[in-house]
């Protein structure tokens, strides 16, 4: 598979490296130009690294004195937040994803190759300065992984083969990936023109999207066919991008997976006509793996050009923000409960609870906050939705504003995501220049890699400038939240829902779904998988289906061995429980979660103990330390499994970790330390044989 590369995203929106000389003047410059903002700490150690790639102890000391805080409460959070170097990179960073989806797809081996290529651990930059390689633990690529950064320009399908050849390349000075973005600018048309949409979707560009659309343009100028190139986002099934379709009198007509060697022949075989040809698939959303979705949620993803509110307005847009007008806000939140919308974050928590509670909380200010911080392997449809249809989101915030008194709304997303960045940056201008937001601004904030900020109130600590931290609760941040005052946390997903319920009817939304579970689920299929993608469907639908029927089964060929639903916090399933209806209840009765609805595939060869080892190493590398039952227990739970692996007291070691998991479960202060016992004690109780051998792994 090609890796594909394009123009980056603006500044804040990467870990660009531009290996600058720190100047002290411009620091100054920076912080000042962000010292306004409320919790302006994060945004001025995001920019210091955007400008120098690190952020020296003179930088720290400079923001302590201008923000008139502790140089003790900056050192905190410098050292507290994955992004944040305190020494200089090299001239290029490499951040490899080591997430359970790249794991399933061979992500393992190419981490090896790699580092046996650069002589470099994680962390380490080369000793000419070329490259710094660095670890990430998910970067939303889950379908077509195994997965990287490269200067914050999105990879996939990546093999050790050429992962070494990249490394060769980034020994000189330029930018080996350096490609033009391709594409009209943002809202221009021209009827004139044929029109050709090429995604703009991160796992898009990561296989060659860019270089599709430029290779496109050149192609039909060439012919005589001069186009008009809009860029959307993903449909969501990975294995045709890049997907272009045409725009004929029959409807769109799709080609996949178009590379740029094939442009050419697709243009001389009358593609820009809807023309016949081995990558033709006509209509894409006759293809069986859409045919059989229900999407509300995503209906406009892959179709909208997401830069354009008229697009937005053109595909049913803002048709449940103006029905949320011409009602009071007691009746949204009715609607809103009605709908038995529960949060899609992963507890399941029902929706109109946390709106009734805002909306009747007393406070000088309400906010809305958007908890974009989706870490979890497997999980990408939050990174999709942002970037496909972002005004999707805005108006469900908007929605969500009236029906609470919200007086401000802030979208936290992860700093892995700078597609997902830059296009909520573009649609919010292209709504406040329009009014939308006359009465409601809303900010983008960039997270500084550290999984731990998707716990809502770890965010919240974020948001206001500190280490993000759990907080105790109560109280809860609906009473006191963001800057104490009253707060509406929910997840990307939850807050996209409610344009539709508002628009289609609370009846018909509830209507859809299983038992308690209603309305539609996004499933994300990850790793090993032949159809990986989104598929949004009612609740219900078993896992088996999902895996073995709409994913194909593995891509590699061999048996399913487990499926991880739920993230890296997520239970092991073996395929003697596919028989799982998709549904809250019906997970947690078997001692599993659905979280953020991510189903990771593996196939026959995996190992479960390395894995079950993996869920103990990801907890101890991003618990944010303040409870020890996750801090220590994590880490003592890794060297127990380690003692069960090489001897010479297996059983006593399993004893210990069944011990620690029972204690992370009961004594941790949040989700992180009291959900990672699930994977553990799922391979334990269903795979029991990897456990038994006791032989060295490498």
């Amino acid at each position: 598979m090609a890796i594909g590369t394009g123009g980056g995203p603006p500044l804040g929106a990467s870990l660009r490296l531009v290996n600058r000389p720190f100047d002290p003047a411009r620091a100054a410059e920076i912080i000042e130009a962000h010292a306004h903002l409320e919790g302006a700490l994060l945004p001025v150690l995001r920019a210091l690294a955007d400008e120098f790639g690190w952020i020296p102890d003179e930088a720290a000391a400079l923001a302590a004195e201008q923000l008139n805080l502790s140089r003790a409460e900056v050192h905190g959070a410098v050292t507290f937040y994955h992004d944040f170097r305190r020494e200089p990179p090299g001239r290029h960073v490499l951040r490899l994803c080591r997430a359970e989806a790249c794991q399933a797809r061979g992500g393992r081996e190419v981490e090896a190759q790699a580092k046996a290529a650069l002589g470099l651990d994680f962390g380490d930059t080369s000793a000419d300065g070329a490259i710094t390689l660095e670890a990430a633990y998910c970067l939303g690529l889950c379908a077509s992984g195994p997965a990287a950064m490269f200067d914050g320009r999105p990879m996939a399908g990546l093999t050790g083969d050429r992962l070494e050849q990249l490394i060769a390349s980034s020994r000189d000075a330029t930018n080996p990936l350096s490609s033009p973005s391709g594409g009209s600018p943002a809202g221009g048309r021209d009827g004139g023109l044929t029109r050709v949409f090429v995604p703009k979707d991160a796992a898009a560009r990561a296989v060659g999207a860019d270089e599709v659309a430029a290779a496109l343009e050149e192609a039909a100028r060439t012919a005589g066919r001069p186009i008009e190139i809009v860029r959307t986002g993903s449909r969501g099934l990975f294995r045709l991008e890049t997907l272009v379709e045409v725009e004929t009198p029959e409807g769109r007509i799709g080609y996949g997976p178009v590379r740029p060697e094939d442009v050419p022949g697709l243009i001389e075989a009358g593609m820009l006509d809807g023309g016949e040809h081995p990558l033709r698939i006509g209509r894409p959303e006759a293809l069986p793996f859409f045919a059989r979705q229900q999407r509300l949620t995503f209906a406009r993803c892959g179709v909208v050009d997401p830069k354009s509110l008229d697009d937005y307005r053109a595909h049913g847009g803002l048709a449940g923000l103006e029905a949320a007008r011409r009602i009071s806000r007691e009746e949204i939140v009715t609607a809103i409960q009605a709908s038995r919308l529960r949060g899609r974050g992963g507890a399941g928590f029902p929706a109109g609870i946390k709106w009734d509670a805002v909306r009747r909380a007393e406070g000088k200010r309400k906010f809305v906050v958007v908890n974009a911080d989706e870490g979890d392997s497997g999980t990408f449809a939050d990174r999709m939705l942002m970037e496909g249809d972002p005004f999707g989101l805005i108006e469900g915030m908007l929605i969500a504003a009236l029906a609470v008194g919200a007086n401000k709304g802030f979208v936290y997303i992860r700093s892995e995501y700078p597609d997902a960045v830059a296009a909520m940056t573009a649609a919010v201008e292209v709504a406040r220049e329009s009014g939308l937001l006359a009465d409601f601004p809303i900010e983008i904030r960039i997270g500084a890699g550290a999984y731990v900020c998707g716990e809502e109130t770890a965010m919240l600590e974020s948001l206001e400038g500190r280490r993000g931290q759990v907080r105790a609760k109560p109280p809860l941040p609906a009473h006191a939240g963001l800057f104490g005052e009253p707060t509406l946390i929910h997840n990307v997903l939850t807050l996209a829902a409610a344009p539709t319920i508002l628009a289609e009817g609370a009846g018909d939304y509830a209507d859809l779904g299983f038992g308690r579970s209603r309305g539609t689920i996004t499933v994300q299929l990850a790793g090993d998988v032949r159809n990986g993608g989104l598929f949004e469907t009612p609740f219900g639908i078993t896992l088996g289906e999902l895996v073995n029927d709409i994913g194909g089964g593995t891509q590699s060929g061999r048996p399913v061995r487990a499926v991880q639903v739920g993230g890296p916090l997520g239970a092991y399933f073996p395929p003697s429980l596919f028989d799982t209806p998709f549904d809250y209840e019906a997970f947690l009765a078997r001692d599993g979660l659905i979280g953020h609805a991510g189903v990771v595939v593996f196939a026959e060869g995996v190992d479960m103990a390395r894995q079950a080892r993996f869920a103990f190493e990801f907890c101890a590398a991003e618990s944010c330390g303040k409870c020890t039952p996750c801090r220590i227990g994590a880490v003592r739970g890794a060297e127990a499994i380690d003692a069960i692996l090489q001897g010479p007291a297996p059983e006593a070691s399993l004893e210990l970790v069944k011990d620690l998991c029972e204690t992370m479960k009961y004594g941790s202060l949040c989700a992180l330390g009291g959900l990672t016992p699930l994977p553990v004690l799922s391979a334990l109780k269903h795979f029991p044989e990897d456990f038994a051998r006791v032989r060295s792994r490498t």
